[in-house]
């Protein structure tokens, strides 16, 4: 019998991930030689636990954000990003507030790694944040706990009907600042692999994401288990929001996309290290 090479792959318990794992996590996608395991985890811990040693996971989702912190044990494989078309990550309300208001309001943020974290930092440097499970944003904000939460996941299609409202959408802001698309989360390979396997599970996964494209209604079935209460039109609409072409290709513009946030932010004091991006 040939050796099998287990890969551990780890990405967030969410509808679009789960609809582009399909493939791999059903066997619907085989790779001769290779045995995918997954671990399910939220992308704050994610973040974490990519910058541990020398990589928690062979294959890990991040937000692009955490990527400079990774970047000497993990590249960005080529397929299976998040991208906003001029949507992205929100701030929400339980009632109307001027830009100006909400700069001066303390924000519940889903964590400091996060790309969405970063896109309110770039658009309001001083703005005061605490760190809150984003599952919980939007609870707290209707308690009041806090006067405004920046909202990520399903979050940014339910928040209307649980009573709040946009007060800006960090996605189109970041389209209206620089005509490029906002890069959200990608998925991390880690480098020790070598060449030959990082393409080889690059190109496992760009496949698993084509698979459930063309085999949308059982991948849906199979991603409603973790769609955290949408029903099955609104989980289609979000797995529509960020699984697409794009995350088959990023394209040139997402290429370039990815490079400008986190030059942005290392010039704007909020990453550290300057970036060398590099795909698979």
């Amino acid at each position: 019998m040939p050796e099998v090479r287990e890969i551990t792959v780890a990405h967030s318990p969410d509808s679009d991930d789960a609809f582009m794992f399909y493939g791999l996590a059903t066997n619907k996608v085989r790779t001769p030689g290779l045995r995918f395991t997954h671990k399910l985890c939220d992308i704050q811990t994610l973040n974490q636990e990519a910058m541990e040693g020398n990589g928690k996971y062979d294959v890990s989702a991040i937000s692009f954000h955490a990527y400079p912190y990774i970047q000497k044990t993990y590249a960005l494989m080529s397929c299976g990003g998040s991208v906003g078309e001029g949507y992205g990550p929100m701030i929400v309300s339980p009632r109307a507030l001027t830009l100006n208001e909400v700069k001066n309001k303390v924000i519940a943020v889903p964590g400091k790694l996060t790309t969405a974290y970063l896109a309110l930092k770039l658009w309001a440097p001083n703005v005061q944040t605490e760190v809150v499970p984003f599952d919980q944003i939007i609870p707290q904000v209707l308690e009041g706990k806090y006067e405004a939460g920046l909202i990520i996941h399903e979050g940014q299609l339910s928040y209307g009907k649980a009573g709040l409202q946009r007060i800006l959408d960090c996605g189109k802001w970041w389209r209206d600042t620089t005509g490029l698309p906002l890069p959200l989360g990608g998925n991390a390979i880690r480098r020790d692999l070598g060449p030959g396997l990082m393409r080889s599970v690059t190109a496992a996964l760009k496949e698993s994401i084509e698979y459930a494209l063309e085999h949308r209604d059982e991948a849906l079935e199979y991603a409603m288990q973790f769609a955290r209460d949408l029903d099955r039109s609104t989980a289609n609409q979000f797995v529509g929001m960020y699984v697409n072409e794009r995350t088959v290709d990023y394209g040139e513009d997402g290429k370039e996309a990815v490079r400008r946030l986190l030059d942005m932010g290392h010039r704007a004091g909020i990453i550290p290290y300057e970036t060398k991006v590099e795909f698979v």
